[in-house]
């Protein structure tokens, strides 16, 4: 069995309204998803990724509005990376990120950042082999859009704790003493560690990450649920999210993990072409659609404005 890299990573936002307009007007990714929380309803779980809505491009948040800033700490993720395809593009981000206020750190081949909500972010020029995983935007050129995920960040005191786990259960290669890839057969995608900050514990909130997700193909779901409650991890069964199929756990350094599969995909509910424009609800929560709509806050489709 092997696991298809970043197959999409959760954070939290305080600001839907914002959260779109940056992701979508700002970094260019589609809003492909505009669905609620399944563990609670009465809040967003907006999905923003590529034209299709492709696992590896999948950026996602909860929005609990208002919600405090939050802070990265041990067993959390505190960076997320994007691929691009060259230098060039690396000079269209860091003009286009100051032209809307966000400060930029180039070194090298890599551009860093906040989202609006101190969510670290960051721009590498990649030559992985993947397929770049592109959206549509009228001001953004295709060549120098972002490509899909490249990897996340986490902070952990050390790698021994989860070094058995990451390489023997989950196939994950070393790359350094804290570093690793995670490569199938069509997608790759990095882990690492850094020392924790000075700052003292994280506190979970907005701008923070809530968990990275691994692709897994629908056959082998169920094989890699056991195998990770076999090394001792405490997972959760296979549940049916309906756009795909999930388990969760701790990976020892404290980060959560998921285990997600490629498909059914986004376009089981809505036409490919009008992906993110309506409030959709799984099956399971369409009878509640009259108590959840007037609860959450009010978003346009990003992309009326195209027009």
């Amino acid at each position: 069995m092997e696991l298809e890299g970043i197959h999409h990573v959760t954070c939290i936002t305080g600001d839907a309204p914002g959260n779109v307009a940056f992701y979508t007007g700002v970094l260019g990714l589609r809003l492909v998803k505009k669905t609620v929380n399944q563990d609670d309803p009465t809040v967003y779980h907006l999905f923003y990724a590529d034209e299709q809505g492709s696992a590896g491009a999948d950026i996602t948040f909860f929005e609990y509005p208002g919600a405090r800033r939050g802070r990265a700490g041990t067993g959390m993720v505190h960076r997320v990376t994007f691929r691009v395809a060259s230098e060039e593009a690396l000079d269209f981000w860091e003009t286009r990120l100051g032209e809307h206020g966000a400060r930029a750190a180039r070194e090298g081949a890599r551009l860093r950042f906040d989202d609006p909500e101190g969510l670290g972010l960051e721009l590498v020029v990649s030559e992985a082999p993947d397929e770049p995983l592109v959206a549509r935007h009228p001001e953004i050129p295709a060549d120098v859009a972002l490509q899909g995920f490249d990897g996340v960040r986490a902070f952990a005191a050390g790698a021994e704790p989860s070094r058995a786990l990451l390489e023997e259960v989950l196939g994950f290669r070393p790359t350094g003493d804290a570093a690793w890839e995670l490569r199938g057969q069509e997608r790759g995608g990095l882990y690492a560690y850094d020392p924790p900050p000075e700052s003292g514990p994280g506190v979970p909130g907005a701008g923070t990450v809530h968990h990275v997700a691994w692709s897994s193909t629908m056959e082998d779901h169920a094989d890699w649920q056991r195998r990770v409650t076999e090394a001792g991890m405490h997972a959760t069964p296979v549940i049916d999210r309906f756009w795909f199929r999930s388990v969760y756990f701790r990976e020892p350094s404290g980060v959560l993990f998921e285990l997600a599969t490629l498909g059914p995909g986004f376009g089981i509910d809505e036409d490919p072409d009008h992906l993110g424009e309506a409030l959709i609800l799984p099956p399971a929560f369409e009878h509640l659609r009259s108590k959840i709509e007037p609860v959450l806050t009010p978003l346009p489709d990003p992309r009326v404005a195209w027009a």
